[in-house]
């Protein structure tokens, strides 16, 4: 018979998985995250605008800014959004997705009331789940539970 390994006392108190990572990983991966998604982004996006045809430097330009604004704006919204109340952390999340995924839309050539209601409903939903989530985490006052 399977029995549950044993832990000390702090262990049990403290609750939750155990942080394997040092601070400087947690630093490094700060940026290093929103880089790598950034780049697939303005890949995902020079290949929705080339439309299948040839890689141009043009396109290659827009892929590398396109990713550097996705990324820039990522940071800044990790480094930010958490010092806002949940409401507005939610909109920031929401507003971000929903751009992001219009944006792509827009640049596969679909007509722009279609991607603005994607978009939409993108944000709507994006909205919902952070709100719940940022609700569920936090007190009544606002503060973080541990």
């Amino acid at each position: 018979m399977a029995h549950a390994a044993p832990r000390t006392r702090g262990a049990i108190e403290r609750g939750g998985t155990p942080d394997i990572f040092s601070a400087k990983a947690h630093r490094a991966a700060l940026v290093a995250l929103p880089v790598v998604l950034g780049l697939v982004y303005g890949y995902w996006a020079a290949a929705n605008r080339r439309y299948g045809g040839p890689v141009t430097g043009w396109n290659l330009l827009f892929g590398f800014l396109t990713a550097l604004v996705f990324a820039v704006v990522l940071i800044a919204l990790l480094t930010l959004a958490p010092k806002l109340r949940r409401e507005l952390h939610a909109v920031a999340w929401a507003a971000f997705c929903g751009i992001a995924v219009g944006f792509l839309f827009s640049q596969s050539g679909g007509s722009v009331l279609r991607g603005a209601a994607l978009g939409l409903g993108v944000t709507a939903g994006v909205f919902a789940i952070m709100f719940y989530r940022f609700y569920t985490q936090e007190d009544a006052q606002g503060h973080r539970l541990p």
